[in-house]
């Protein structure tokens, strides 16, 4: 096909298994493709009419799930089944009402969930995923979602592949397929077309969505996009709902803790209230409003409003997180690997000086450093590209060197990898001779040369020492006609110089350190750089408490201890993808949270590995998949802002529990030992989910409480033996005021049923209310922490609802009746001496209760085909905060 020749409109998308068996010029030409243009901009707008955005999947916010979540509660179904029977027994009233409270109860958890979706939708629409096309002539990047089939893209080291590819240009090609085939060793890749016929796993003149860029580099033309992809066609049928965190693990064994309680005594009540020759329907009602009441209906509520909240505040921090509930694991976090480059340092590298060895000049190793690029012209448009790369390209030598690049072409490139950590061009100059230069790590490219000047190893030395960042240049002359870098070539080679670069400390580096130290976190460097550079850059910020450790020392030693050496190390430095995951597996195995902070596709191991992988929105696209959080800033101040709300959601979704578990708890108890010496029952079973329904709405303000700074400064774990002890111990507290109030209602007021039953209906309501303003904090008194406005004002509005409610026209509907004024004064001291009594309490518990042992967290992620398909997507996941059997 000519070069020149026009664009014709596209037929349908090839597909990758039809393009694999023709030459890339007859797809280019089947697609309408001119070949050094690429698609115009008015054409990728028809494309895109035409076949969609190139996405697998798109997640909304719907409403019918989210109700579903609401409605699919075992316990709300035998209580809405026993409503019915109610009414067609003839218990009309009590249906209607209980009908209704339902009703409320299920909507309110409805909008609050319904909100949490639309705030992790809208989270996930700030992360995007970019690739480089080639559109009007130029290089360009553009989201991977808006690529259409026609469209030329350029892979490099650490691309996810972002469509179905036939490639048209290769250099070393090395694709890992596993998320498609299984198969775990990199695939060669070349321009050769294959057999009809061919299994997936064989076509490799192609590159698969989904699959990951190992080594080399290519150029390919799209042939399929989104769900026509091979990838889209396995993923469209797949359940990409992710594993649950250690946070809704937490959430799932408390919800079957209080599914275990209230089973029993919903069972027990049943049993004895018919024994006692009460009414059968009275009797279940009664016992089924026990099991909700002692079920905090409205956790999942809670909990996703608090998340949501959590989201929004993060994302105003510029910290985005891919899954609502990875909130609380980032503020489980008590050990943070992060590299140097951007985080530590300003991460804006310039070019300074080079250092030339031997009789050449600065002149010449700046030139060879601009020649050893792997895509010069893409480098000087500063379009993707190695950071080191475009700062020597955007330097004042680079623009002085620019005419006698001219006269160089580029013939071969051996890609850089983070194995050899070296890059290799093949250039011949206009007089037709051949020269191979290398540049990469000074340790690896001086180890290839020959004669090192004593000089050159001092320079390298000093300027180590100062903290600057440091690439070797060296050459040697090839054959007149070669055209092929191999591996093999990069040997006995002539040291041109050193190119020095400056990555100077952050300004507000050391603060952030200081900052999670605070919070508890032990912060440790791992990175590609040399020992010397990185540990200057540790002093210089503060961290000088440990000492250096090199890849290479790292390999000699096994697993133990490899775990016991990270205890007295800061820096890691020069590692492998491998030994970085080592690392971070090790320390898995002591106590606490792990978090990984990296950018590069040499990260995605240890990302994985970590309980938290968190990224950075200019990462590699390999690192931000696999990554759990992404700063939207490359700072750790961001990420200790991150891990501070972490724990305040995670502290405020525990004052729910630890109220839901004890007041309610011990109101429930109540109900259940005094309807075994009253001749009815304490309290109707719409009465106790209406109490249930007031009491649950002023905690749907909790999310909005302020946190004591001391609950901030380490990290907070699910721990149901502590939420055990803590039900068991202030549980019996409510009761004993319960039963207080029994005696004042039937021996001091001689109250019947109905009044009885108002009594107790504003006591249980604002004793288990108020109580939050003790339980929100271990601090003793509770006055010396101060409570949110909207949860003081949420918790007095319900027990002011409560207290009037019985003198209201509703009264006599719900079946109350109006109070004695003698009653409140009695009340306002029973609500003093709880509060003090729950003080004493609190004093005892938490100078007696001892931390449980923290143990290794090793929940599963199932990233390859779940993770790699959320890359592929217009918006987020069903963040799912609280699933499970409430």
């Amino acid at each position: 096909m000519s070069l020149s020749a026009p664009a014709r409109p596209p037929g349908p998308a090839l597909g990758v298994v039809s393009a694999a068996v023709l030459s890339g010029d007859d797809v280019l030409c089947g697609l309408g493709v001119v070949a050094l243009e690429g698609l115009s901009g008015e054409e990728v707008l028809r494309r895109q009419a035409q076949f969609g955005p190139n996405a697998v999947a798109t997640h909304r916010a719907r409403v019918f799930p989210v109700l579903w979540h609401q409605l699919r509660s075992p316990l709300l179904g035998l209580l809405l089944a026993a409503a019915v029977a109610s009414f067609l027994v003839g218990e009309r009233s009590d249906a209607v009402i209980i009908g209704l409270i339902v009703s409320v109860s299920v909507g309110l958890g409805f909008v609050n969930e319904y909100r949490a979706e639309k705030a992790a939708e809208a989270l996930h629409s700030q992360i995007h995923h970019q690739t480089v096309a080639l559109r009007d002539g130029g290089a360009t990047l553009v989201d991977v979602t808006a690529l259409v089939p026609g469209d030329l893209v350029e892979l490099r080291l650490g691309d996810i592949v972002p469509a179905d590819l036939r490639l048209l240009e290769v250099t070393g090609l090395e694709c890992d397929e596993s998320v498609l085939t299984g198969e775990s060793l990199p695939v060669d890749k070349s321009l050769a077309a294959v057999a009809a016929g061919t299994s997936l796993a064989e076509l490799s003149g192609c590159a698969l969505m989904g699959t990951v860029v190992r080594t080399g580099a290519a150029r390919g033309v799209v042939v399929a996009t989104g769900a026509h992809t091979e990838f889209g066609k396995i993923a469209a049928g797949l359940d990409t709902h992710p594993l649950d965190t250690e946070f809704q693990v937490g959430l799932r064994r408390f919800s079957l803790l209080l599914v275990y309680v209230a089973g029993a005594l919903t069972t027990s009540i049943f049993v004895i209230n018919v024994a006692l020759h009460k009414p059968i329907i009275d009797a279940l009602l009664f016992s089924l409003a026990i099991a909700v009441g002692i079920t905090p209906q409205l956790l999942p509520a809670v909990v996703s409003t608090s998340l949501a909240a959590g989201s929004r505040r993060m994302s105003r921090r510029k910290v985005l997180v891919k899954r609502l509930v990875c909130i609380e694991d980032l503020g489980d976090v008590d050990v943070l690997f992060t590299d140097k480059t951007g985080t530590l340092t300003t991460g804006r590298i310039e070019y300074m000086r080079a250092v030339p060895a031997g009789r050449n000049g600065s002149d010449a190793v700046t030139r060879w450093g601009l020649l050893g690029t792997e895509n010069a012209a893409r480098d000087a448009q500063d379009v993707g590209g190695n950071a080191l790369d475009q700062a020597l390209w955007r330097s004042p030598a680079a623009a002085g060197e620019r005419a006698a690049l001219e006269g160089y072409t580029q013939v071969a490139v051996l890609p850089f990898d983070h194995e050899r950590r070296m890059i290799s061009v093949l250039v011949r100059d206009s007089n037709g001779r051949s020269s191979l230069v290398t540049k990469g790590a000074p340790e690896t490219v001086l180890d290839r040369c020959v004669d090192v000047p004593p000089e050159a190893r001092d320079a390298l030395a000093a300027e180590f020492a100062a903290g600057n960042r440091v690439v070797a240049v060296a050459t040697r002359p090839v054959a007149p006609g070669s055209q092929a870098v191999e591996p093999e070539d990069e040997r006995g080679l002539s040291l041109a110089g050193l190119l020095v670069f400056l990555d100077p400390p952050k300004a507000d580096a050391a603060t952030a350190l200081r900052r999670l130290s605070g919070l508890g976190i032990a912060v440790k460097v791992v990175t590609g750089d040399n020992a010397a550079v990185a540990a200057k850059v540790c002093r210089d910020l503060g961290l000088t408490d440990a000492g250096a450790m090199t890849g290479s020392e790292v390999d000699t030693l096994d697993d133990a201890q490899l775990a016991e050496a990270i205890t007295r190390t800061t820096v890691f430095a020069r590692v492998s993808p491998e030994a970085k995951a080592r690392i971070v597996h090790a320390q898995r195995r002591s106590r606490g949270g792990v978090a990984f902070l990296g950018d590069g596709v040499n990260d995605a191991l240890a990302l994985h590995a970590a309980d938290v992988g968190i990224s950075v929105d200019s990462a590699t696209d390999v690192a931000k998949d696999a990554a759990d959080v992404i700063l939207l800033e490359k700072d750790l101040n961001v990420l200790a802002d991150g891990v501070a709300e972490g724990r305040r959601i995670f502290a405020n979704t525990i004052k729910y529990v630890l109220m839901g578990t004890s007041s309610n708890f011990g109101n429930m108890a109540s109900a259940a030992g005094a309807s075994l010496f009253l001749s009815f029952l304490p309290m109707l079973p719409s009465q106790i989910l209406l109490n249930n329904l007031l009491y649950d709405s002023s905690q749907l303000a909790i999310p909005t409480d302020n946190v004591d700074e001391d609950q901030l400064r380490k990290p907070s774990h699910w721990d149901i033996a502590f939420i055990r002890r803590f039900m068991v111990s202030f549980g019996p507290l409510s009761s004993a005021f319960d039963f207080v109030t029994f005696g004042v209602m039937l021996w001091v007021f001689h109250s019947g049923p109905a009044q009885f039953r108002s009594g107790w209906f504003v006591e249980s309501l604002a004793t288990q209310t108020l109580v939050i303003f003790a339980i929100r904090t271990r601090r003793i008194p509770f006055f010396r922490s101060h409570p949110s406005l909207p949860l003081t004002l949420a918790a007095l509005g319900v027990v002011t609802i409560g207290a009037v409610l019985p003198a209201t026209p509703l009264a006599h509907t719900l079946g109350f009746q109006p109070l004695p004024g003698a009653f409140f004064a009695a009340l306002v001291g029973m609500i003093l001496a709880y509060l003090a009594l729950v003080e004493i309490g609190k004093r005892l518990f938490y100078g007696a209760a001892v931390a449980a042992p923290q143990v290794p967290r090793h929940y599963a992620r199932r990233r390859h085909l779940r993770r790699r398909a959320a890359h592929f997507s217009t918006a987020a996941p069903r963040p799912t905060p609280a699933d499970g059997p409430l």
